[in-house]
């Protein structure tokens, strides 16, 4: 995809299954909100599609998908409700059954409240809670959420994820976009990893981070753990002796060497690398906050 004479998105081609977390990953201005945009018909790209259960996506064809902007996009002049029923309308939802729901949403996110204030008078949080609500409207199968957390404290960063997995239960499709890997981490199935418009990762999370560093071992032991060329001995972190493994040697070969150099283990557990650390490696900088 080009704008002008700028080639943004080149040969990127990925499946989301039906029912999975998606993570849609990369460092700020790697494409990712440029490719959604492009695949809802937001922007104009020189080609590609979006094919929702095998059937190319037309904007205004009424598919059943749910976008959340990482920018606020709504009237902040009017009232909440006002807002939320004027959408729901868009959806093809009846007034009654809109304000219906828009209630029982405000009310579930501790905004009961506030339906008759103008949006500008909300916190950016509770204008980000205003904003995932619209695009749960009509409980869409599809849910693409850019930044969902963004400007949310941790207790309603939980409870936002509790409303997104509540969809995914009743069968939705969740694309994440987020920065926040330990969310990746937790939540997501499979990811990609944007760098310069191309996937410098894609696959399951745990692929990922085997493609990306290797795992590492924490052992708690009666006794010290003696040097070896089986593994490099790294920090003890809360009790645990973490060792990195060298070359090819498996978790069973460094287990019999530190039973048989009488360490006398008392826990042993494998690691892969952690998802922020992928990250670096992809993108050799720090984790935006």
């Amino acid at each position: 995809m080009c704008i002008g004479e700028r080639t943004i998105i080149d040969d990127l081609s990925f499946v989301v299954e039906a029912g999975e977390t998606f993570g849609f990953l990369g460092s700020n201005g790697s494409g990712k909100t440029t490719t959604l945009r492009a695949l809802l018909g937001m922007c104009r790209a020189t080609g590609g599609r979006l094919l929702i259960d095998g059937e190319p996506f037309e904007p205004g064809s009424g598919a059943p998908v749910g976008y959340l902007p990482e920018e606020r996009g709504l009237y902040r002049k009017d009232a909440v409700l006002d807002i939320m029923i004027y959408f729901a309308q868009i959806k093809g939802i009846g007034r009654r059954q809109a304000r219906r729901w828009a209630e029982e949403y405000l009310d579930r996110v501790g905004l009961a409240d506030k339906g008759r204030l103008k949006l500008e008078r909300l916190s950016g949080g509770q204008q980000q809670k205003i904003q995932l609500g619209i695009a749960m409207l009509g409980e869409p199968r599809l849910l693409i959420l850019d930044e969902p957390a963004k400007g949310l404290d941790p207790l309603n960063r939980q409870l936002l994820m509790n409303l997104v997995a509540e969809r995914q239960q009743d069968g939705a499709t969740v694309i994440l976009v987020t920065h926040n890997m330990d969310e990746v981490e937790r939540l997501c199935d499979r990811a990609l990893l944007l760098r310069d418009g191309r996937a410098a990762a894609y696959g399951p999370i745990a692929d990922i981070q085997d493609q990306f560093g290797a795992r590492t071992l924490l052992v708690r032991a009666h006794a010290p753990i003696p040097e070896s060329p089986l593994y490099a001995i790294g920090q003890s972190v809360d009790g645990e002796q973490v060792i990195h493994p060298a070359g090819a040697a498996s978790d069973e070969e460094i287990l019999k060497h530190l039973v048989t150099a009488d360490v006398r283990p008392t826990g042993f557990r494998s690691c892969p690398v952690s998802m922020d650390e992928v990250f670096v490696r992809v993108y050799g900088e720090k984790v935006p906050a």
